[in-house]
């Protein structure tokens, strides 16, 4: 779940599932104590902000080049999370982060982990990204509980992605969205719909944004996380299941980002999805939903 990490850390697309490349299970905030209204105080100033500001003032989707040309970060993060999508076994996970990015004028090209994107800003309303990600395996191995015993592992698979979004003030803090994940047949597609709200004026790119999302799916990219072919239900006991493609889940997830200083940033988030019942009926969805908490901390030179 290396790129889950770095999306947490780094958080330039939408989220999702586990938040990898390509979310498949489809992050909480830190509230302001002393120490953290200090790392406030020490962000940019607004004079700064205006000439050194990012793409898009959100915390969700940083800009490490300060205006323009070329930007670095690195990063370290934890994560607790559902072990596989469905699953009722929970695990802690550690891992590094790195983004390197070039901005010329409203685009913003970034390579962050396992993910290559374009992001651009279009009439001061527009949002628009395409990347091409990994989502991650799946194996028996990822089940000390051996609840995946007898499946097929699931292979890394790349996906190409658009999003879009529209923002209803010139402040960009209220949207609405859509975002599309396209692979090959093992992966199928996957599909967002989602509103966001970023809380407070600030322009540097920190504070506090949240999002509702539903996801929808093909047959394809839900059989691939909770489908049971008959020859693993030979070997695994489980009921043989094919699910029809359509509505997959829906999700509330939160991203706070803080900065200490000119070259550190705290980031923390929460998410919490809930399987539709189609997908809640597979054997493979041991829980009705999944919850993910993570934090990470990044120098950005």
């Amino acid at each position: 779940m290396l790129h889950h990490l770095a999306s947490l850390i780094l958080l330039s697309a939408v989220p999702s599932f586990s938040t990898e490349a390509v979310p498949r299970d489809g992050s909480a905030r830190i509230e302001s104590v002393p120490l953290a209204d200090a790392w406030i105080g020490a962000s940019p100033t607004a004079s700064q902000a205006e000439s050194n500001g990012p793409l898009f003032p959100l915390p969700f989707t940083p800009d490490f080049t300060r205006g323009g040309g070329w930007g670095f970060a690195l990063g370290l993060g934890v994560e607790y999370e559902n072990a596989y999508s469905g699953s009722d076994e929970y695990e802690f996970e550690v891992d590094p982060a790195v983004s390197i990015q070039w901005r010329t004028g409203n685009h913003l090209f970034s390579w962050e982990g396992l993910e290559l994107s374009w992001t651009t800003r279009q009439m001061d309303r527009w949002y628009f990204q395409v990347d091409l990600g990994l989502d991650g395996e799946r194996e028996e191995g990822d089940s000390d509980d051996g609840n995946l015993d007898g499946l097929e592992e699931r292979d890394d698979e790349f996906a190409a992605t658009g999003e879009v979004r529209y923002f209803f003030d010139s402040e960009w803090r209220n949207y609405i969205g859509t975002r599309i994940s396209v692979g090959n047949s093992d992966f199928g597609t996957l599909g967002f719909l989602f509103a966001g709200h970023r809380f407070g004026a600030r322009q540097d790119g920190g504070g506090t944004e949240v999002f509702l999302y539903s996801t929808f799916a093909d047959s394809s990219n839900l059989n691939r996380d909770f489908g049971i072919n008959s020859s693993e239900a030979a070997a695994s006991g489980l009921a043989a299941t094919d699910l029809d493609g359509g509505y997959r889940s829906s999700g509330l997830r939160v991203v706070d980002r803080r900065f200490l200083g000119k070259h550190f940033q705290i980031v923390s988030g929460f998410e919490v999805q809930l399987f539709g019942s189609d997908v809640q009926d597979s054997p493979i969805a041991r829980e009705d939903f999944s919850v993910e908490v993570e934090l990470g901390v990044l120098y950005h030179f």
